[in-house]
């Protein structure tokens, strides 16, 4: 077998798990040196299954699997310990997170330092036992995948390469990065350039910053995710509106 088809010792963690046949499961992995992976784990559904209360999303795994074609067959799961359940909002920033990876992530393609990133993000979701989420800690996260994917974003100077002008209107073009504006009526969506500096330096402490921020993401990772609704966010919103 070649290097793909037979792993062990693989740091891991689950995305996703849905049924498959009558007893076992596909697993959507996140792994450290080979990526998203899909992994059929056998009998995993049974009640006396070994495996079957290890397949939890957010927990660190160290996990083995073998064997040819596009679902490889998972031999074994460890759990690594040291992270906290999450609960509140940090649970569904954290789906929000595996859907992102799912959706955007190709298989089997390696991005190591997202998975530290997302490892990282994971702990700190964990920090608050109500389940808050700090906005500057979720932008940071968005703003590491759209770089890892070759999206990095142009926020230190305009499509002209002009310097970023701090009271400067703006408008973010996806072929173009940002675009000066004359009158802020020029576009849909429009942020100072103080917001887009404040992202290049991952400093979110202003709050009309934060806002921005978070509009501008939303309307990137729509364009990314093809208009794709993500259902953590469909859900979200629902329970705000019970």
């Amino acid at each position: 077998m070649n290097q793909r088809g037979k792993v062990d010792g693989q740091p891991a963690y689950v995305l996703h798990t849905y049924p498959f046949r009558e007893t076992s499961l596909i697993v959507e992995v996140f792994s450290r040196d080979f990526g998203r992976m899909a992994l059929l784990a056998r009998g995993a559904r049974r009640p006396r299954s070994a495996i079957r209360g290890l397949l939890m999303a957010f927990q660190p795994l160290e996990i083995a699997w073998a064997g040819k074609g596009e679902v490889l067959t998972l031999m074994k799961a460890e759990w690594q310990g040291g992270q906290p359940l999450l609960a509140g909002e940090a649970l569904f920033c954290g789906y929000y997170l595996n859907e992102l990876l799912i959706h955007l992530l190709p298989r089997e393609d390696a991005h190591e330092r997202l998975y530290e990133s997302y490892a990282d993000m994971l702990r700190r979701l964990a920090v608050d036992p109500a389940g808050k989420v700090h906005e500057a800690d979720l932008r940071t996260f968005e703003k590491a995948l759209l770089q890892e994917l070759g999206y990095g974003l142009t926020l230190s100077h305009d499509s002209t390469g002009a310097p970023i002008v701090a009271e400067a209107h703006y408008t973010y073009r996806m072929e173009q990065g940002p675009v000066r504006l004359v009158h802020d009526t020029e576009a849909a969506q429009v942020v100072i350039g103080k917001t887009l500096l404040d992202m290049e330096a991952e400093d979110f402490s202003d709050p009309r910053s934060r806002q921005e921020a978070k509009a501008l993401m939303r309307t990137l990772m729509a364009y990314y995710l093809a208009g794709k609704e993500l259902e953590t966010r469909k859900l979200f919103r629902e329970m705000q509106e019970l």
